[in-house]
C-alpha cells in the first residue's frame, strides 16, 4: 500500500477536490470523525468547511495547517469499506491524529480504489500536533497494515534495491567527469524514465545535461551521446564527455533499451494512478506555480517545466522519487499536459477549477531551502527511512520529449501556413 501526505493551507480546496468525486457519484463519504453527521446524511463542501473553521481560527503561528493522506492499495487488492474505515482509524490514530476531525473519502473513478482523509494538524487549543519524521512513520504503519489485512506489498520492490544516495555535480569541486561518472553510470539502475526528455528531467536535478550527437563516420550514420555539466541555473559549465567514457550503461544503445523496458513498466505501475491525483489535487489547492511546485516537492515529487524562447511551456515532467519513476504529465492524463499548465500559469486559466466567491485562501510563499541543504536533508532522512525524500527544483530542466515535438510540428505547420 501506498501512502502519500499532503501539507497544504487550503482546506476548501481539499474538500472541494474529495466532495466533487462523491457529486459525480465516483467517490463516498465512508467515515466521519469529531465532525457531527447532517440530519438528512447528505453533505457540502461548505458544510465540512465550516466544520474545520473552530480549528483553523485557534491557529496562530502554524501556516501549513491542512492534512490531506491518500491510502492506495494494490488494484489486485480487494478491501471493503469496513476494512478501509478501520485501516483508516487505525492510521490516523498512530499517526497523532485519532482525536482530530476528519474526513474519509473513498474515490472509485480509477481502477484502484483507494481512501483520501482530509484533516488538520491543529488542535482545538491551537496548537500544533507534532509532525517529525511523519513519512518514516507512515511508511511503518502501511507495512503493518499490509500484513494485518493480507496486503500486496508495495516495497518489494524497493527492499531489493541498494540504498544508493546521489549527489548534484558541483562544478568549483573540480573533477567533472568523476563526478558526472557517479550518476549517469547508476541513474538507470534505480529509475525508470521512458524518453531522453525524462531523463534530462531526471538529470537536470544532478546539475548534468546529456545531448545526442548524430552524422556520419565512413559513410554509416553514427548516433552518439555526450554528457555535460551545468551550473544551478541550467547554464552549460563544462566541456562535453563522450558516453563511452562512462561505460555501456550510459550510452544510447543500452539507454534506448531502457527506454523500452520502461515504457512497459510504466503501462502497469500503480504509481499512476496515485501520482496523477496527487498533481490534480495540488492543482486545486494552490494557486500558482510556486506554491504548486513546493506543494509536491514536500511529498518527494519534483516538477520539470520546459520552457521556450518566449516563455511558452511545453513540457511537464513529474519525478517521484518514492517510486523512483519519471512521468510526462500527458503520460499520467491529457488534463495534466503541458498546454494546460500553459493556460494556467501564461493566460491564468485553472483547468476545471472555476470556483468564484468561495473562501479559497492563498497559500503563502515560502523561501526555498538552499539547494545544498536540500540534498543533506535527503541523506539524512534517507539512512532514518530508506526513503529518498525531498529533491529541489531546477524549473528549467533541458530535454526534448514527445510534447516537445509535438509543439514544434505544430509551430512549423504555423509558419508554413503563414509563407503560403
Amino acid at each position: 500500500m501506498i501512502a502519500k501526505i499532503g501539507k497544504g493551507s487550503n482546506m476548501y480546496g481539499a474538500i472541494l477536490y474529495n466532495q466533487q468525486k462523491v457529486d459525480n457519484e465516483n467517490g463516498a463519504v465512508l467515515l466521519l470523525n469529531k465532525i457531527p453527521d447532517t440530519v438528512d446524511g447528505r453533505y457540502s463542501v461548505a458544510y465540512f468547511n465550516k466544520c474545520f473553521e473552530p480549528y483553523m481560527s485557534a491557529n496562530i503561528k502554524t501556516e501549513k495547517t491542512v492534512r490531506h493522506i491518500s491510502l492506495n492499495p494494490d488494484p489486485a487488492d480487494k478491501v471493503s469499506d469496513e476494512q478501509f474505515t478501520d485501516m483508516a482509524q487505525e492510521y490516523m490514530e498512530r499517526m497523532g491524529y485519532g482525536n482530530q476531525p476528519y474526513i474519509v473519502f473513498k474515490h472509485t473513478d480509477i481502477d484502484r480504489t483507494h481512501i483520501h482523509i482530509v484533516s488538520t494538524c491543529v488542535s482545538i487549543d491551537g496548537k500544533k500536533i507534532p509532525d517529525d519524521y511523519d513519512h518514516p512513520r507512515s511508511m511503518a504503519i502501511c507495512r503493518d497494515l499490509e500484513q494485518k489485512y493480507n496486503l500486496q506489498k508495495a516495497t518489494e520492490q524497493g527492499q531489493k534495491q541498494t540504498n544508493k544516495v546521489f549527489k548534484p555535480v558541483k562544478h568549483k569541486n573540480g573533477n567533472n567527469k568523476s563526478q558526472i561518472a557517479s550518476v549517469v553510470r547508476h541513474l538507470p539502475k534505480y529509475y525508470s524514465f521512458s524518453t531522453m526528455g525524462s531523463y534530462n528531467a531526471l538529470l537536470s536535478l544532478f546539475n548534468v545535461k546529456g545531448e545526442e550527437v548524430k552524422g556520419e563516420r565512413n559513410g554509416q550514420p553514427v548516433n552518439g551521446l555526450v554528457y555535460i555539466a551545468l551550473d544551478e541555473n541550467g547554464n552549460k559549465i563544462s566541456n562535453p564527455f563522450k558516453a563511452s567514457l562512462f561505460g555501456k550503461d550510459a550510452g544510447v544503445a543500452k539507454l534506448q533499451k531502457h527506454f523500452e523496458k520502461s515504457k512497459e513498466k510504466l503501462k502497469t505501475s500503480p504509481i499512476r494512478s496515485v501520482l496523477k491525483h496527487t498533481v490534480e489535487l495540488a492543482i486545486h489547492t494552490t494557486s500558482n506555480e510556486t506554491d504548486f511546485k513546493k506543494q509536491l516537492t514536500e511529498q518527494g515529487i519534483n516538477t520539470a517545466v520546459r520552457r521556450n524562447s518566449e516563455g511558452r511551456i511545453y513540457g511537464m515532467t513529474f519525478i517521484d522519487h518514492e517510486s523512483r519513476s519519471v512521468w510526462n504529465g500527458s503520460q499520467l492524463d491529457k488534463n495534466l499536459s503541458a498546454n494546460v499548465f500553459n493556460d494556467w500559469w501564461n493566460n491564468g486559466n485553472k483547468l476545471e477549477l472555476k470556483i468564484q466567491d468561495s473562501p479559497v485562501s492563498k497559500a503563502n510563499e515560502i523561501d526555498y531551502l538552499p539547494r545544498q541543504d536540500l540534498f543533506e536533508f535527503i541523506l539524512h532522512e534517507h539512512l532514518h527511512s530508506s526513503d529518498l525524500g525531498l529533491f529541489s527544483l531546477l524549473p528549467n530542466a533541458q530535454g526534448a520529449d514527445y510534447e516537445e515535438e509535438q509543439f514544434a510540428k505544430q509551430m512549423m505547420k504555423k509558419k508554413k501556413g503563414r509563407g503560403m
